[in-house]
């Protein structure tokens, strides 16, 4: 819903930056261009609010990793803060290149959306100090300037995805599904975790190799059987393609007719014994046909805008980015205590149906 759309904007402004720590400054100047798409300048200012924002989501969910998470090696060779930065970058591209193509798809924000994007980026410069918006070199107007490029990606991305193919067969979705148990290798006593000896596991994988062997001779009592063995029973969706909750253990059943018991299959951790109880789920069924028009918008938004990016001009201004220091500077995002405006947009639907009385 659009209201909803609107509330998040709103929210990730006026929560990202309540709490502050570190006092650099960056010394880039607000109004450098950093960032050039065609004929679309970003500025340092708008920018760095961005980096910011998403700095503040990383280190208030990944705290656990510590004060030196954006020194830890990410991938490839890159610290967190060279792999996250470069993915900003590479959204903010997106959402210039997005901007540009707004004709394509017939797309003008409405007054609602200018509305709530304005009273976010006005709620942000009162609800934060001058030193803090100082800190992360932000004002109003680039507040502004930023959530109305995440409005726009939004309707755009939108827009975009109707045209993903949505037609998705039941042979094409269909899952099949399992109940499953799991002898486990740990050795828990008490908060103690530890591994057992090559004479203990041998025991757990003889118990696994039994539990099969009874349940292949009554499928049936696959339930009774975990029971009397003490272990839970889980099921899972699966397919060819399905990784969890273990590839060995989905080859194996994906194998087998219904009812049937696989074999105990042996992974580092302990020992998987699976019984098939549906060739075509229902509900799971359902479910894959969503998750397979779900990927195919995600695919079709991807393979738009690449395809705008490859076209386009794009200037990057290294030494201003590189300025903008996680290390120098640590955001922590303040949880928000209430959805803001969000009785005041309505989607287009919505107000002519209140106006229509219905």
């Amino acid at each position: 819903m659009m209201r909803k759309r609107l509330s998040a904007i709103a929210a990730a402004v006026t929560v990202a930056f309540s709490s502050l720590t570190g006092c650099s400054l960056i010394t880039v100047s607000p109004n450098e261009v950093v960032l050039k798409v065609n004929d679309s300048e970003l500025t340092a200012d708008v920018a760095n609010f961005y980096a910011r924002y998403t700095q503040a989501q990383y280190e208030t969910y990944f705290a656990y990793m510590g004060n030196n998470m954006w020194n830890t090696e990410a991938d490839e060779g890159k610290t967190y803060e060279e792999a996250i930065k470069d993915s900003i970058q590479d959204e903010l591209k997106r959402m210039l290149v997005l901007e540009q193509h707004m004709k394509d798809y017939d797309v003008v924000l409405s007054d609602a959306e200018k509305d709530v994007v304005a009273k976010a980026a006005k709620e942000f410069d009162e609800d934060n100090s001058l030193e803090n918006k100082e800190k992360i070199m932000s004002n109003k107007e680039a507040v502004e300037r930023m959530l109305t490029l995440i409005a726009v990606e939004q309707r755009m991305r939108t827009e975009i995805q109707k045209d993903a193919d949505k037609n998705v067969s039941d042979d094409e979705a269909a899952r099949k599904k399992m109940d499953y148990v799991f002898f486990s290798y740990d050795k828990t006593e008490g908060d103690t975790s530890a591994d057992m000896t090559d004479e203990e596991k041998a025991a757990v994988k003889k118990k696994a190799e039994d539990f099969a062997k009874s349940a292949k001779e009554d499928s049936d009592k696959f339930l009774e059987l975990a029971g009397e063995q003490d272990v839970d029973v889980q099921d899972a969706a699966f397919d060819a393609e399905t990784e969890t909750p273990n590839t060995d253990l989905v080859k194996a059943a994906d194998a087998l007719k219904k009812d049937e018991v696989t074999d105990v299959i042996e992974t580092e951790n302990g020992c998987y014994v699976a019984k098939v109880t549906s060739l075509k789920d229902k509900d799971a069924t359902e479910s894959r046909k969503k998750e397979i028009i779900t990927e195919r918008e995600n695919q079709l938004y991807t393979d738009v805008t690449e395809t705008w990016l490859e076209e386009a001009k794009t200037e990057v201004n290294e030494k201003a980015w590189e300025k903008i220091s996680f290390n120098d500077l640590g955001v922590t995002m303040k949880q928000a205590e209430s959805e803001p405006y969000a009785d005041e947009v309505k989607t287009d639907d919505q107000a002519e149906s209140t106006e229509s009385g219905e």
